[in-house]
């Protein structure tokens, strides 16, 4: 399919929209009472630290909200405002907070039904309004829903859209994408739909079985069969590796590690010059830039804020927010004694949290906060409002007054 001569007609058409109704002014109200915070705005004035009683809290320098989500949130609003008495849905989860989704579902906007990893959209009908959330849609989707006379409201974060031009790319010069995401998430899955021939890697590990396999191919050193059995939910329809992994380029999920998905890239860099010899070099890998500027921002205060003297670190954002996990991860790989929120109502009766340890199920922490003075770390992911923030610092230091 060729993907850019579909969103170039979908661009074109007047039941598709990707700038907003101009209604920010009207909306604003009732964004700034759902989602903003006079005490996080006081904390951003005064060096990020908060000392109460015996918790002293320090708040990461970038965190929260970015401009892509912000977008996408308003946009959402002002389809409503704009569309009062259409059926509006969403494709998926708007971003991946619930107090944000839930918002939009007390504005009845409907969210797609999904049944073992599968959207049902049956009940979407001509004239409807659909919303594509910040993290996109598949192309798949899109054309379903212009054929169906759907009205598109786009809120794509750019960022993304840069990926996905990554990828055309690559297609566009035959080349394969290796994608640096997760499988199942929303955004490699609409990434990949717009990709040629593609491998999506989870990790560095990943990456580096690929980069064996393209360095020992014809050697008979790695088993052929045991890597489709590996990658088999991973890759493009007939995808082979002996065939496939001539000439790659690298592109990410938005929201992964920034060090890692640069360390990937390296990695194909060398093993590309490697097997084919320097002056081959750019026959046989393209160079990538698609690393989102918030989602470093947001990892380079994470960084920062785990230099700090802290007894532990609370990491809030949605359970299946890409982004959070990797916050989450930062704190982990220094030793802090770490918990990831979805919600402030994690927090309590009394001195206990309910928590998701990195790659573990909800667990409850009874007592959580030690006694004495504590020295508390705060992060948030990219979907998390400043008025979350806000109530899972109550939330604490009424724990601390206890």
């Amino acid at each position: 399919m060729d993907t850019r001569a579909f969103k170039r007609s979908l661009h074109h058409s007047d039941r598709y929209n990707r700038r907003g109704f101009g209604l920010g002014d009207e909306v604003a109200g009732s964004l700034e009472q759902a989602y903003q915070s006079n005490l996080i705005a006081s904390l951003r004035e005064n060096g990020h630290v908060l000392q109460r009683g015996r918790l002293k809290i320090r708040l990461a320098e970038a965190f929260g909200f970015c401009w892509g989500v912000e977008r996408a949130v308003a946009m959402a609003y002002e389809t409503r405002r704009h569309y009062p008495s259409e059926r509006i849905w969403i494709t998926n989860e708007i971003i991946h907070n619930p107090s944000v989704n839930a918002h939009l579902r007390q504005m009845d906007v409907r969210f797609i039904p999904v049944d073992d990893d599968v959207k049902d959209f049956s009940e979407v009908g001509t004239g409807d309004v659909v919303i594509l959330p910040a993290f996109g849609a598949t192309v798949q989707e899109m054309q379903l829903l212009n054929e169906r006379g759907c009205h598109i409201v786009d809120t794509t974060c750019p960022w993304v859209s840069k990926v996905w031009n990554t990828v055309e790319k690559h297609k566009k010069h035959a080349f394969t994408s290796i994608i640096h995401g997760k499988v199942k998430h929303e955004e490699t899955l609409a990434t990949s739909s717009f990709a040629g021939t593609y491998l999506v890697v989870l990790d560095l590990a990943e990456a580096r079985m690929v980069s064996d396999f393209i360095l020992e191919r014809g050697q008979g050193a790695t088993d052929r069969e045991a890597f489709m059995s590996h990658f088999a939910n991973a890759c493009s329809p007939g995808f082979d590796p002996d065939r496939d992994l001539v000439r790659v380029g690298v592109a990410n999920q938005t929201t992964m590690l920034k060090s890692e998905t640069e360390e990937i890239g390296r990695l194909f860099e060398r093993t590309m010059m490697q097997r084919y010899g320097p002056a081959e070099l750019d026959e046989h890998f393209l160079a990538f830039n698609t690393i989102c500027d918030a989602t470093q921002e947001r990892q380079d205060a994470m960084f920062a804020l785990v230099d700090e003297p802290l007894d532990l670190m609370v990491v809030i954002g949605g359970y299946n927010s890409s982004n959070t996990t990797h916050l989450q991860e930062i704190a982990v790989s220094r030793g802090i004694r770490s918990f990831h929120i979805d919600t402030p109502e994690r927090i309590g009766p009394g001195n206990r949290i309910e928590h998701k340890p990195l790659g573990g199920e909800l667990e409850i922490l009874e007592p959580f906060l030690p006694e004495g003075p504590v020295r508390v770390g705060i992060t948030s992911g990219a979907s998390t409002p400043d008025r979350v923030v806000e109530d899972v610092i109550e939330r604490l230091v009424g724990l601390s007054e206890e």
